[in-house]
This record gives C-alpha cells, structure tokens and sequence, in this order.
C-alpha cells in the first residue's frame, strides 16, 4: 500500500447474540510487537460500493456469505503499523453472518492475499480497561455506547 493515498476500507460488524461478542481478525505490528484486532473486511475497489466490498470481502476470507447489511457510520483511521503511516476512511456496516454454523466456531483462518490470519470472536469488554486494542479508532466508543444488539 502506498502510505501516501488515502485508503477507502468497508469493515462488517458481526456480533454473535448468546454473548455479544465481535467477529474480528487478530493483527500483529511486527516492529512494536503489539497484537490489534479489527472487523473483517477489506479495501474498496474503483466502481464498487462499500457494501459489495464487504460482501466480496467475507467471500473471499471466510467463504461465507451476509446477509441483513446496514450501513452505521463512518470513522476515518490514522495510524503507523510495522513502521508504515496509513490513513484509512472505514465505511462500517452491520451485517449477519448467513451460515449459522460459524456463530459456532470460536476461531476462523482468513484468506487474504499472501497470508493466512486467525479470526476469532470477542466479547467487547476484553478490548476495556487496558485490552488489546480495537481499530478503526473510535469504534469501541461507538459499539459500547449503542447498547445491546437486537
């Protein structure tokens, strides 16, 4: 990535009702030695909308499709990982998973392009009082401060 170009990004939020928890992917700066994690989803391509983005994105990653997708707000994320600046706007959307089957599994392998990553389910106050952090910035704030999920 250019670290010189702003970077559009969609990211679902997925929650798993029996515990509130949040679907995210586990990163790790190689250089701090921080571990992060973050939703799941991906870059924005030219010509497409946010929420086919997120749809191809889960495809890709997961092999899972979603379903009920709604557009929540829209964070913008400035940051340095492994040594790089990065500037993200992250269009967040609400999305169900529509295999049911994976709101049974604690852990998932993403498939991104070079690489394979853990995804695993998170209740949000493991990210509180001094947990590991959420990004995009600002998101922990939003989710805590909307309640409980339907």
């Amino acid at each position: 990535m250019n670290n010189e170009q702003i970077r559009p990004l969609a990211l679902g939020v997925v929650r798993r009702g029996r515990d509130n928890a949040l679907l995210v992917f586990e990163g790790h700066d190689h250089i701090t030695g921080e571990t992060f994690y973050r939703p799941l989803g991906g870059g924005i391509e030219f010509g497409e909308r946010g929420w086919e983005a997120l749809r191809r994105e889960f495809r890709e990653e997961l092999g899972v499709e979603l379903v009920g997708v709604r557009y929540l707000t829209t964070l913008e994320n400035i940051f340095t990982c492994n040594g790089q600046r990065g500037h993200e706007i992250v269009l967040l959307y609400e999305a169900t998973l529509a295999d049911q089957s994976f709101y049974e599994q604690e852990t998932f392998e993403v498939h991104e392009e070079t690489e394979i990553l853990v995804a695993r389910w998170m209740s949000l106050c493991e990210f509180q009082e001094g947990g590991p952090p959420l990004y995009p910035d600002g998101l922990l704030e939003l989710l805590t401060s909307e309640g409980p999920t339907r």
